[in-house]
């Protein structure tokens, strides 16, 4: 039972799961400064998030193995189908599980925000779905950091407020930025990682359809962009310094980005790791700042 246990969490990707709780650690924090703030429809919002970042890895790892994109080459974290730790069957259950559990949560989001909750609920379950699964899949045509920024950067931010306050918040827009680049870093890392596998079986991500360089190029400017952020907040909004809070995590985009010019294969397991760490210590940062 405990080894069944432990595969379903492997399976679950918890090192990606910062990429969840990011955006609404941002979004309520944006709700407290307004005094709009809902911690239970905060609380909510946080599960659904963590539980459609959850299905799309399960969807992720099912479409990956049965198009034979994992394999004995894959250098990165071991595949629980392509390992053998869970049928397919069972992942498929767990897929419609996971969404449809995400589905009865946000009805009360949606009770308390109304029709353009479900609306997003829906295009949010439907994309994690189609990342790698159907006739178009996302992270195959080069469009899986498109919809990473969107839904979990942009859509996870501002509705996480827009739950909280029924309101749009011009703070939320610009605070999703960062969380959105950030967190689809932790995608360019992988993708950076598995170009020349990739390529080999047809998978079309910006890294093969553009080179390499490409995504070192894309690391960098996704880097810059977010800690640019807090600066424009700080001289165009009449913010606090203390929206500068997030400025505190930039040695260690330094050192990120060193790591990946510099590292290969295997060897950018542990980047893909601190980059998903990144991404959360500088939202928490950036709550913290917005706050105060």
């Amino acid at each position: 039972m405990k080894k069944k246990f432990r595969n379903w969490v492997l399976a679950s990707r918890p090192k990606t799961l910062p990429a969840a709780v990011a955006p609404v650690f941002v979004g309520t924090a944006v709700a407290i400064d307004a005094n709009k703030v809902n911690i239970i429809a905060a609380f909510i919002a946080l599960i659904c998030s963590v539980l459609i970042q959850i299905g799309t890895n399960f969807v992720n790892d099912l479409y990956d193995y049965l198009k034979g994109t994992d394999d004995e080459n894959r250098v990165g974290p071991t595949r629980a189908l392509a390992a053998g730790w869970i049928s397919t069957t069972q992942m498929k259950r767990a897929i419609f599980i996971t969404f449809g559990v995400t589905f009865l949560l946000g009805l009360y989001l949606v009770y308390l925000a109304g029709w353009i909750i479900l609306l997003i609920g829906v295009l949010s379950i439907l994309s994690g779905y189609a990342y790698t699964a159907g006739p178009y899949p996302l992270a195959y045509n080069g469009l899986g950091d498109i919809f990473v920024f969107v839904f979990f950067g942009i859509v996870a931010t501002v509705g996480t407020f827009y739950v909280q306050a029924i309101e749009f918040s011009q703070l939320a827009l610009f605070a999703s930025i960062p969380v959105g680049l950030l967190i689809t870093n932790i995608l360019v890392v992988n993708n950076y990682r598995d170009a020349e596998e990739d390529k080999k079986k047809n998978k079309n991500t910006l890294a093969v359809k553009f080179g390499k360089s490409f995504s070192l190029f894309q690391y960098f400017v996704s880097i810059v962009i977010s800690f640019l952020v807090p600066l424009y907040l700080y001289f165009s909004l009449n913010t606090t310094y203390f929206i500068l809070l997030p400025l505190l995590a930039l040695p260690l985009a330094i050192k990120l980005q060193i790591d990946m010019i510099r590292l290969n294969g295997v060897e950018l397991n542990k980047t893909l790791e601190f980059t998903a760490k990144l991404s959360v210590i500088f939202s928490l940062l950036f709550s913290i700042g917005i706050i105060l």
